[in-house]
């Protein structure tokens, strides 16, 4: 397995990766913070929708830093929620805390999981090309089994169109 990549040491490439999660989510918390209430009359405000975003907020109201460190990990919330902690004007300190810890932990978590997938897999493939064709495959076909799945499975009507049961 080799220790750089892009021409970094590893090392060096996870340091960069965590940086740039970082200010991403900093670029987040100021442009919520100079929206403010405005976000909710903003193109991405409507085309969010104001419901969503009040939910954005709540979230960030009762959990506070909390919602920040877990929002790495929710691929839509980790947009939402530094705009919204901006927004609710999160004090600072508490955000910058949750961020940096969040930051590191999942852009290591992420950024070696998928380095040891990758390199594993390509271990085996140069092993055995039919064992590393069969695990694609399978990779493949659980892909596809999940979306049709998920095709075939009704969305839940929203709340205000279900009918009560007497």
């Amino acid at each position: 397995m080799p220790k750089d990549l892009f021409g970094l040491p590893l090392w060096a490439a996870l340091a960069v990766a965590i940086l740039i999660i970082f200010v991403r989510g900093q670029a987040y918390y100021w442009l919520g913070r100079g929206l403010g209430s405005k976000i909710y009359t903003s193109r991405l405000g409507r085309r969010v929708g104001e419901e969503r975003l009040r939910r954005v907020e709540e979230i960030v109201a009762r959990r506070g830093a909390l919602a920040v460190f877990a929002a790495h990990w929710v691929a839509g919330l980790r947009h939402a929620i530094p705009i919204a902690a901006g927004g609710t004007r999160m004090p600072l300190p508490r955000y910058l805390a949750a961020t940096v810890l969040g930051s590191i932990i999942w852009t290591s978590m992420v950024m070696l999981g998928g380095y040891a997938l990758v390199w594993g897999w390509l271990e085996i493939a140069a092993r055995s090309p039919l064992i590393a064709a069969a695990v694609g495959a399978a990779v493949l076909a659980l892909i596809a089994a999940y979306l049709a799945y998920r095709r075939r499975t009704p969305a839940e009507p929203p709340a205000e169109d279900r009918t009560p049961v007497a």
